[in-house]
């Protein structure tokens, strides 16, 4: 039985059309008579739906690349060893995960693994082929196979005959003539061979190769009981899923790798060409992950201020609509429509830029050997995907920056009409951005107890966490900040400058708005600059500090043989001289209780040699005992990490995957420069593709050594000697092309979206404010007048914004700095004058360009 008075009454069909018209007249007549507020609105929807669509397109062009298929192109199949190693943890209260990794170096198959993949079903030849870098003359790079490989290639014999004896080469005909000789290096001093033959290929560009007989390419190798790789040429009528599935059945069981042979057909023989390609791509793949996160959290930020700025400024029109009738539902419809009619035209318009701007940052990254493709459907897909994300971030928001005022009993709501501006924000929006501010100050906390990558994550967090906050406690913000530039101004303005600090005194919510946008480019851009620049300084100290040689030996892009360090040492006038070889290494761990394997550039180095050319600056331990197989010298920090010190062991997974516990002999502090590990040359010269160095570094005894180092390395062709410099000990080159691209896209591309967001949102507040400026008119404030409070408000709102945005940058970038560096956050002073200046000039254009008609004549009417 109902109670009499409480049912409700339903609503009828004709009551609800009549709303749904009238909300939609509100929506049309609102979005003609403010056109303006909202044009700002819709440059910044559009300009973050072009940025989303962008990243959706670069993300999706990477995710889809793969190595191009060149050395393998005649092989219907390749079988090669797994390059991806495991690691298998259970996080707390978690079920086990596993991590996974792609090795750097060639993983090799055993010689076995032949006779099984020749004999399986549908296969007319298996081939084993192995590779090494060789020197023609004096200093052309090229790849030496054995003749038997030529088969699955794309060479085929156009002068002469194969090679028959060890003395005889097939050459490239970019290289030699048939009845020739040639000058090869191969792992050690100058040869000649005679050129037997010619071949030719059809396939343009990469490396020219060099074939020798089998026997003698396999003993130059080095390895005769393991192959690179196995290439195979089906029988005729055999499918590429036949083939691979017969494959798979005979090379099934150990033979290279965790996980025991591969075999790949179609696009994928190109994973046996390139071995880290994809382990490049995933890190490739993860940074620009990273950065278009921050991408998701600055869109959303910027379209909810400008939508909310929008919304607020219309709120004493929105409480008189209120008081003379319109029900909550009709006035949130009617702001639902208006936000979501410009959010879906914006989104249109920045779906079509999206596909310019995304090849645009596609052609800045350097992704060899991997080509980047765009199907003809990716660009459609990211321009939907941003143009989603846009439509459906900006209703929630205009409906929710007007609740306030649809909210409003009519008799309430005639007093906010006639004062309109907001008043504080409310408990939920203040104790959420307590609560950032809070968390923001944790994960710095967190950051400064840890290192690496473990850091980095936690100092983002903290930088997201803080801008967020800066957002959502805006107006205190504002009020903070015109109490302490307040008085100055009045004091330094006249009247001019009374009438900003009032006005700015007088409008805590609209200044909040103001300063967000200012606070998150400043903020982003200086977390994002400095964090790099920051390191890079203290890398370039460490390894400055860290070299003793004065000479340094390179070679051809495929390195130094071992010998010329050894032929250098003997050379009069060399006290040291210190071969090091480039590989890296594997390590499982543990971030946060879930499995990580993190890839670390290591050196390998002669122990006997390496003080006299490098002082890492030894803490602990004695660095001579770096010999053998089963030692390592482990950087301070990453040992404080592991928890391990002089005496106990670490396990690592060498470049080729080989698993190695290794026992520390040394602690060194300068691992910024050198890398977290270092080992013995021997140790890390059977596991790496090609045993060759990258640098030899020589200290001269007494004056000047070049011309005695130049003679010893005499039957070298290809090497050069030089003055060595701080960059020849870094463990990795500072600014590499990949880290550049990053910083263009991450600062270049996000910081200028962010700029556009400060002057649209500080255009759309001074469209809002040219009622203000004609009652200022009216009541006899002078034009000049006028424009001197302007340009100060925009001082006072650029210079609070460079403040906020550096504070809330320096808590996080302070505490990544000091673990890692042990100094001081560092950006040059270049960099932040010319982001301080393009903010400066963002605030005037979006401050004093919109508002520049607002002040007529005195007496002018208002209305």
């Amino acid at each position: 039985m109902t109670v009499a008075g409480t049912r409700k009454k339903p609503v009828r069909p004709s009551v609800r059309t009549g709303s749904r018209r009238a909300s939609a007249f509100l929506a049309r007549r609102s979005l003609t008579s403010h056109r303006r507020a909202w044009t700002a609105v819709f440059v910044a929807a559009a300009a973050a739906a072009a940025l989303l669509g962008a990243f959706a397109l670069v993300l999706g062009s990477l995710l889809l690349a793969g190595p191009p298929v060149e050395r393998y192109a005649g092989a219907d199949a390749v079988v090669v060893a797994d390059q991806r190693v495991t690691y298998t943890a259970k996080p707390w209260g978690s079920e086990p995960r596993t991590a996974t990794a792609y090795l750097p170096e060639r993983v090799r198959l055993e010689r076995s693994v032949v006779a099984r993949a020749a004999a399986a079903d549908g296969v007319a030849r298996a081939v084993a082929d192995d590779s090494v870098p060789v020197t023609v003359g004096d200093g052309l790079p090229a790849v030496g196979r054995s003749w038997p490989s030529a088969a699955l290639t794309s060479y085929e014999l156009s002068e002469g005959r194969a090679p028959r004896s060890a003395s005889e080469v097939v050459v490239d005909r970019a290289l030699a003539v048939a009845g020739g000789r040639v000058t090869l290096h191969v792992g050690g001093a100058a040869r000649q061979y005679t050129v037997s033959g010619v071949a030719a290929t059809g396939h343009r560009g990469g490396t020219p190769a060099v074939f020798f007989t089998e026997p003698r390419l396999t003993a130059l190798a080095g390895h005769p009981g393991t192959v690179d790789a196995i290439g195979v040429v089906a029988e005729p009528g055999v499918s590429a899923g036949t083939l691979r599935a017969s494959l798979d059945r005979a090379v099934a069981g150990p033979g290279g790798g965790e996980r025991g042979p591969r075999v790949l057909t179609g696009a994928g023989r190109g994973e046996a060409e390139h071995v880290d390609a994809l382990g490049g791509r995933g890190d490739l793949l993860a940074m620009l992950a990273s950065i278009a996160g921050t991408v998701v959290m600055v869109a959303l930020l910027v379209i909810a201020t400008t939508v909310s700025q929008a919304v607020h400024q219309r709120s004493g029109e929105l409480a008189l609509l209120r008081a003379v009738g319109a029900t909550p539902r009709q006035l949130s419809s009617a702001v639902g429509r208006e936000a979501g009619r410009v959010a879906v035209a914006a989104a249109v318009l920045g779906a079509i830029g999206s596909v310019p701007l995304g090849l645009l940052m596609r052609s800045l990254l350097t992704t060899d050997p991997l080509p980047l493709p765009v199907p003809v459907w990716l660009p459609v897909v990211a321009g939907v995907v941003g143009a989603l994300l846009v439509a459906l971030a900006a209703r929630p928001v205009a409906l929710l920056a007007a609740r306030a005022v649809t909210r409003m009993r009519p008799a309430a709501a005639m007093g906010a009409a006639r004062s309109p501006e907001p008043g504080e924000p409310g408990r939920l929006r203040t104790g959420a951005g307590v609560l950032l501010v809070v968390a923001g100050l944790g994960s710095a906390g967190t950051a400064a107890a840890q290192s690496g990558q473990a850091a980095a994550l936690a100092a983002s967090g903290a930088a997201t966490s803080l801008i967020i906050a800066v957002a959502l406690l805006g107006p205190w913000t504002a009020r903070i900040s015109m109490r302490v530039l307040g008085a100055p101004v009045r004091r330094a303005g006249g009247a001019s400058g009374f009438l900003a600090a009032r006005s700015a005194a007088a409008h805590h919510r609209r200044l909040g708005a103001a300063l967000t946008p200012i606070v998150l480019v400043v903020a982003f851009v200086c977390v994002q600059l400095a964090a790099g620049t920051t390191l890079e300084r203290a890398a370039g100290r460490q390894a400055a500090d860290a070299l003793r040689a004065d000479l340094v030996v390179t070679g051809p892009a495929a390195g130094v043989p071992a010998e010329a360090a050894e032929a250098v040492r003997r050379a009069p006038g060399v006290a040291a001289a210190t071969g090091l070889l480039r590989s890296s290494v594997v390590l499982a761990h543990r971030e946060t209780g879930d499995p990580a394997l993190d890839r670390f550039p290591v050196l390998g180095v002669t122990a006997a040699q390496l003080s006299g050319t490098l002082d890492a600056r030894i803490t602990a331990g004695d660095p001579a005992a770096l010999t053998g197989r089963g030692t390592v010298a482990v950087g301070e920090d990453r040992a404080d990490d592991l928890g391990v010190g002089v005496g106990d062991e670490v396990a690592l997974r060498l470049g080729d995957g080989t698993r190695a516990r290794l026992k520390v002999v040394a602690l060194y502090e300068r691992s910024l420069a050198l890398g977290e590990f270092m080992l013995p040359r021997e140790a890390l010269a059977g596991h790496v593709s090609a045993p060759l160095d990258r640098q030899v570094l020589v200290r001269s005894r007494d004056g000047d050594a070049t011309s005695a180092v130049r003679a010893a390395l005499a039957p070298y062709k290809g090497l050069r000697v030089r003055a060595a410099t701080a960059d020849d000990v870094r463990i990795a080159p500072s600014s590499p092309d990949r880290d550049d691209a990053l910083i263009v896209i991450g600062v270049g591309v996000i910081g200028g979206f962010a700029l556009l967001a400060v002057v649209s949102t500080l255009a759309l507040i001074s469209v809002g404010r040219r009622p203000e400026f004609r009652l200022l008119r009216l009541v006899g404030t002078g034009r000049g007048q006028l424009l001197r409070m302007r340009v100060l408000e925009t001082g006072l709102v650029t210079v609070a914004g460079l403040t906020i945005g550096t504070v809330v940058a320096a808590v996080p970038l302070l505490a990544f700095a000091l673990p890692a560096t042990g100094g001081l956050p560092y950006l040059p002073p270049a960099q932040y004058g010319v982001l301080a200046l393009a903010v400066t000039v963002a605030a005037a254009v979006g401050t004093l360009f919109p508002g520049a008609r607002g002040g007529g004549p005195p007496g002018r009417p208002l209305g």
